[in-house]
Parts: structure tokens; sequence; C-alpha cells
């Protein structure tokens, strides 16, 4: 068998969201395993959490029917709310909650012909200018939804913070104010806090919290952060080295043959490329481990495989462990070399990648 897999621990995440419910004590906390639980396998991450937390978040309809279907009994937040109106009846009926961001949306809730009402969520813009009502239309919203009976009567008021991840930036301050003044006009609890605040904004734990990156053990912070240090990276990336090539000095490799050797080298293949989601736009000197030692990815990502310098890791031999992310190596650098973030290959993961879940 191919010896590439996401291997995860499921406990890290256990012991992640216990570091969310200690930074926000006053909370309650909705665990987001949207896109798969970042990569990281929705049913099952949702199993292991299912005695930690009141409630999972989900980006649309069809990755909360694919918790239900799984046996999956929490309440279950839909985060871009309800597209049409026969949603709204079976919202209801299978205990999701719907955030609703825009008229349409309120008006398809409020007309539903529906045996019991649906609890929603309402999105009110403040400073990300994505999804939301103004507060001006929010106002009337409000009104009308607290008194249908089509609603359960715990309205959440809730934003989408733009900048928590950058400290110097005071636009997390300006949100959170405007939304608190909003709230405490009608009376409703708030959710504004994502990983982020959580951990740097104190101001903003609220009612409820929307963890979702710091679950899986990485941090949303460019730098370090105080309370990053407790995080555990719950996936590891790993393969095999699959063949050895001693490559002259002046002889390319790969497509290409972009990278050429400019000394006696030996050059290890790893099994994995981007038909698993490795980025294909990883630069050379990328950073792999091979046997928990650091070598430089060289050459171009292929669609099955990637080539790493092996020429001053003189042990290493085919079958040797490779980690091109986890606990050894964060995700966060691997990305950062790669342009990109840590979210972006988490989520990339392909079908293809089997996940495994050690005991």
């Amino acid at each position: 068998m191919r010896p590439t897999s996401a291997i995860v621990r499921l406990n890290a995440i256990v012991e992640n969201f216990k570091i969310v419910c200690r930074l926000a004590p006053g909370s309650k906390n909705v665990a987001v395993i949207k896109a798969n639980a970042y990569g990281h396998g929705a049913v099952e991450v949702a199993r292991a959490l299912h005695d930690e937390v009141p409630a999972f978040a989900v980006a649309f309809f069809e990755e909360a029917v694919q918790l239900r279907d799984a046996g999956i009994t929490k309440p279950i937040l839909i985060l871009q709310g309800t597209l049409g109106d026969e949603v709204v009846a079976e919202a209801a009926a299978r205990d999701f909650w719907l955030l609703l961001h825009n008229q349409q949306q309120i008006d398809q809730v409020l007309s539903a012909k529906s045996t019991r009402p649906v609890r929603v969520w309402l999105k009110v813009e403040t400073g990300m200018y994505r999804l939301g009502m103004n507060l001006e239309e929010a106002q009337g919203a409000c009104e009308a939804l607290v008194s249908s009976n089509n609603i359960q009567p715990d309205l959440v008021l809730c934003t989408q913070l733009a900048c928590a991840d950058d400290l110097a930036s005071p636009v997390t301050k300006q949100q959170v104010s405007k939304l608190s003044s909003f709230a405490a006009q009608h009376k409703l609890p708030l959710s504004i806090a994502n990983s982020a605040a959580i951990m740097a904004w104190p101001e903003s734990h609220a009612d409820w919290n929307r963890p979702g990156y710091m679950l899986y053990g990485n941090s949303p912070f460019a730098t370090a952060e105080r309370n990053d240090e407790g995080l555990l990276p719950a996936m590891t990336l790993a393969s095999e080295i699959i063949a050895v090539r001693n490559v002259a000095p002046g002889v390319g490799l790969g497509y290409g043959l972009d990278w050429v050797a400019q000394r006696q080298s030996r050059v290890g293949i790893i099994a994995i490329g981007y038909g698993d989601g490795y980025p294909r736009h990883a630069p050379g000197g990328t950073p792999v481990l091979v046997n928990g030692a650091r070598v430089p990815l060289v050459g171009r990502v292929s669609m099955d495989m990637i080539s790493v310098d092996l020429t001053d890791l003189h042990a290493a031999e085919i079958g040797d462990f490779v980690e091109l992310w986890g606990q050894n190596l964060s995700v966060n650098e691997v990305a950062s070399s790669a342009g990109t973030i840590g979210y972006e290959l988490l989520a990339g993961l392909t079908g293809r990648l089997p996940r495994v879940y050690p005991k």
C-alpha cells in the first residue's frame, strides 16, 4: 500500500477545545468543523468532540446533512444560512441553526410553512464588508425575527472579525464596540470571537465563540502569541522515501529540469504530490523532515511525488519516514514557504489521501 496518509490525533483536538474553554470561561463555544474539519475529517472530529461541545458549525447545508446522516445529534449552525424556502422546515426538523445575513433569507424564514420554529443567528456587518446586514437594516430584522412564531426565542447576533490576527490593527476593537452597543439596545446574546480573537482579544469573548483553526492545534498568528504554546497540532502529513537517486553536478531533475545539481548529490523521491493536496507552488528550499532531520525540497512538485536533497543526510534510505507537516514541522511554516496560509493547505487535502486515526 502507498505509505502516504494524514495521521489525525483526535485526542489533541479535544485538548485544544479545552484550551478554548479555559481562555474564554464565560462563553459557550461552537466548534467549527467546516471544510471537512479543516481537512481532518468532519465526522470523526464531531464524534470525538460530541460530549465536549454545545454545538458545531459548518459552512453550508450539505455539510450539516452529512453530519446528521452519520449520527451526530448536537445542534449544527450553518454559517451561510438558508438558500431556499424548503430548507427552513428541514433545518427546524433536524435542529440546524441558520445564520441569516440578508433580507431574502429573513423573508424565507418569516414566511416558512414549518410545524416547528427554527433557531437563527443574525449576522451584522461591522467592518468585514462580506456578509451581513448593516446596523440600520439589522434594527428592523431583529424586531421582525423576535416577534415571529417561526423563530425560537433565542436569537443571537454575530459578526465576522476582519483583522483579529493583526494585534496592531484598531479594527477589532471598533467592530466589537459596534456590535456590543447594538446588542445592548436589543438585549440579545452575542457571538464575535474566532480563533484569533479567543487567543488575543478577551474583550471579544461573548455568549458564543466560534473556534476553528486553533482546534486543530495551529495558531492563526504569523508570529508567536502568548496563548499558542499549549496548542497540539492534530495532524501529521506523513509519507516515505520510495527512491534515492545519485545526481552528478550539472544534471537537472524533475519536470522542466528546474533544479540542477551544483555538486554530487543524493536526491530522495517521496510519495506525495499535489494530487494529495501538497502545494504545487511550494518552492525549492521548502522544509521537509526525513527521520526528524530537515532537508530542502528540490525541483517541481508533481502530482504524485516530490524530491528532496539528501546529500547532507547520509544515512537516509528508501522506506525512511517523512513528515511534511505536523508535530515537528508547523503547517504554518510550510505554508509560508509556499506563499499561502496553513488554512489552505489543511482544507486543500484531497479525498485520495487516507486519514488515519490512531487509538
